[in-house]
């Protein structure tokens, strides 16, 4: 988890969860996010952009999107969780730049961040996603992923 700006200023924060899908991958590109206002009000982002990409470019249109919806609401402040490892490096550390292709799209990403008082990017796992997932997946009109048994998450945490 990073914050890109001065954590102690008395901004209020809004939370946010994204995902973007390629169906196949790469193909369609289907994003889905959730914004919740620090009051609770919610709002659910489903949208299939037109042209083909990768997971990675729909997750990261995915983040641009949620940023873009965040900043209209009048968000300054936000807490976003992403399950893609690639965008969270992009945005929280000195990372390896990203394939050539995606380059401009991760830049753009990370100008779009510098908008915020206070952000805050922390991974999560894709099975504490769902809701993001499901919003991408719909885009596409696929349904939601099943998700791992119980049995499974047990079995995950033992080792």
């Amino acid at each position: 988890m990073t914050t890109t700006a001065d954590p102690s200023s008395n901004t209020i924060t809004w939370l946010a969860s994204s995902d973007g899908s390629a169906v196949p991958n790469p193909g369609r590109m289907g994003l889905g996010a959730v914004l919740v206002a620090p009051d609770g009000r919610r709002w659910t982002l489903s949208h299939a952009p037109h042209g083909d990409g990768c997971n990675n470019e729909a997750e990261a249109r995915a983040v641009a999107w949620v940023f873009a919806e965040a900043r209209r609401h009048g968000a300054t402040a936000l807490r976003l969780q992403c399950d893609n490892s690639l965008v969270v490096e992009q945005l929280t550390a000195a990372a390896p730049p990203p394939v050539a292709r995606l380059t401009a799209l991760f830049d753009a990403l990370r100008a779009g961040a510098a908008g915020f008082v206070a952000l805050t990017v922390v991974w999560v796992p894709r099975h504490r996603n769902g809701e993001a997932d499901a919003l991408a997946r719909a885009a596409l009109g696929l349904g939601p992923k099943a998700g791992p048994t119980p049995k499974q998450l047990r079995r995950r945490h033992r080792r």
